[in-house]
């Protein structure tokens, strides 16, 4: 039995490594799966089974651990950089503004709060009592890449001397995740929220801005020029959108596409915007009054989910495409990398963009058509650009810049610059013939893979002194302090947002879920309300968000240290 021995003892074996990560990953993502009050923690269970797996001995080389840890890290971070990289400059549009706004301030106060009770509660001669902090705000925000870029510039300034602040995450997301749901339901007492009237106040702000209405004609065409013209070229000139559901050619019902040539004498059944419908009925010819009988002129209405592949799509706006009033279908849904959004007027569209289309089955496929629909197009892995904006990213974090009050020049790490290169990929990389969409199930293996590395490592690393750090410890004081690092901020900002700016209770359901990046929040929302206000928000504010809470990491590491 000494090879059974020698596998779980001898860590300088690539197979005891291997079982160590799978042993820690995998008890930890099943035990995440459990729900308390229909509450679970996730994936980050992984990092308390990697401390208990570190508080019993069974761990690795330290070399190996940090390998592991800072290359998972690399991988979350720049997935997650070319997940919100899409959108990351829309959400600075003006219906977007004041949401960011409130999504900066509460990351401010959390930062805030987490200061004063350093200042009031901890003994500030000691050096490992503020790192502990930065950590036990990042548990209390619930956000990882936060704890992880802090800790990679505690690495990098204090070298084997940093705290493991881990220690002090650990202790606080827990009430992390739980307060942060409470505080939305004091937000409904303090302000005195009907759920039922907020319901009614979305779909009339829903009615106040409807699609354009589609109108329908039937024209008898009588232009000569249009003898042997396409349709697609009677578009072009016109330069309006124009659908033509049926054509009706020496007695037979045609169903037209892009290449359809039309004759003098041709019927034209057309859709199009009302506003357009004198100028086309003049270039084309005049209208026919009596109904037109085609026994299947009412054409089954079916629902599909169209992709978007077609790269002229890409920052095309939904409210100019005209879908309802051109071609006669409605976008109910868009989802962008796993994130349902309402499909608001002022969506821009980007490659990988899944859209709900409902309406008459032909005209459903003429905007698969026109959005592309391949799906082969998307299902080819783009590893190349990923490991091409790692590259970069790498290099760029490991630029200094010097600025004027800190010990050390400030550099973004591997960490901050990965993010910024994968947000900039995501959102231009096709200016540089970078194919950067990756399918959603792969973008979230990638991101989850890295997320779990990361995970497992800082908590075997952290498990040998856990039990002197926090049960001996200060570990209460973690647990409490956390508490109102989470809820402090989010009753100023979800107030304030009610009362000053007027946003509808889901619409700041989804903020602050957002400005905290918690999913399980999202979920409360999503199950609060049968309108995606809060997926919208929670999208809106986001991308900024992860930025800054991973930015303002290591900034607060090099001012503190």
């Amino acid at each position: 039995m000494d090879w059974l021995t020698n596998l779980f003892s001898n860590t300088d074996s690539v197979a005891h490594i291997v079982l160590l990560y799978s042993v820690v990953i995998s008890i930890g993502v099943m035990l995440g799966k459990l729900k308390v009050a229909g509450i679970s923690l996730g994936v980050t269970f992984v990092l308390f089974a990697g401390i208990v797996a570190g508080h019993v001995g069974f761990t690795g080389t330290m070399a190996t651990l940090n390998f592991i840890q800072e290359f998972g890290l690399v991988l979350f971070v720049f997935c997650i950089g070319l997940q919100v990289g899409p959108g990351f400059f829309e959400t600075f549009r003006a219906g977007g503004v004041k949401l960011n706004g409130l999504a900066c301030l509460a990351i401010l106060l959390n930062i805030a709060v987490m200061l004063g009770c350093y200042y009031a509660f901890f003994d500030t001669t000691d050096r490992n009592n503020l790192p502990m902090m930065i950590g036990t705000l990042y548990g209390a925000v619930t956000n990882t890449p936060g704890l992880g870029a802090a800790n990679e510039a505690l690495s990098a300034s204090m070298g084997d001397s940093a705290p493991s602040i881990a220690s002090g995450y650990a202790c606080a997301y827990p009430l992390g995740v739980i307060g942060i749901i409470l505080s939305m339901v004091a937000i409904k007492h303090i302000c005195k929220i009907d759920l039922k009237k907020e319901e009614a106040d979305l779909q009339a702000a829903e009615a106040d801005n409807p699609h354009a209405k589609p109108f329908t004609m039937r024209l008898k065409v009588t232009n000569e020029f249009l003898v042997g013209r396409t349709l697609m070229e009677v578009n072009e000139f016109l330069k309006r959108d124009i659908v033509c559901t049926r054509v009706l050619h020496e007695g037979n019902i045609l169903i037209p596409n892009r290449d359809t040539a039309l004759f003098v004498g041709d019927e034209l059944l057309v859709v199009c915007a009302e506003a357009d419908a004198e100028a086309i009925q003049t270039f084309i010819g005049p209208v026919i009054e009596e109904p037109w009988k085609i026994e299947d002129e009412k054409m089954p209405m079916v629902s599909k989910r169209i992709i978007v592949t077609n790269p002229k799509m890409n920052g095309k706006t939904l409210g100019k495409m005209h879908f309802s009033s051109i071609y006669g279908v409605n976008i109910t849904r868009i989802t962008r990398h796993g994130i349902e959004l309402f499909a608001s007027r002022n969506h821009h569209f980007h490659v990988g963009d899944r859209i709900m289309v409902i309406g008459p089955e032909d005209n459903v496929n003429r905007v698969a058509e026109l959005m592309g629909n391949s799906v082969n197009r998307l299902n080819a892995p783009n590893i190349a650009t990923i490991f091409i904006g790692i590259i970069v990213g790498i290099i760029f974090g490991s630029i200094p810049f010097a600025i004027p009050g800190l010990p050390v020049p400030l550099k973004l790490g591997i960490a901050g610059g990965p993010l910024i290169i994968a947000i900039l990929i995501g959102r231009f990389g096709h200016f540089m013939k970078l194919v950067t969409y990756t399918t959603t199930s792969a973008n979230m293996m990638l991101r989850e893979i890295g997320l779990v590395l990361f995970l497992a490592s800082v908590g075997i690393k952290a498990g040998a002194g856990f039990w002197d750090t926090v049960i001996a410890g200060d570990g209460l004081k973690y647990v409490w302090t956390g508490a109102l690092i989470t809820v402090i901020p989010i009753l100023i900002v979800g107030c304030l947002a009610r009362w000053r700016y007027k946003f509808n209770y889901f619409t700041i359901m989804g903020m602050i879920a957002g400005s905290y990046t918690d999913p399980p929040a999202l979920a409360y929302a999503n199950g609060e309300c049968s309108k995606s206000a809060p997926s919208t928000s929670y999208s809106t504010v986001y991308p900024l968000t992860m930025f800054l809470r991973i930015f303002t990491a290591q900034l607060l590491v090099l001012l503190c240290g």
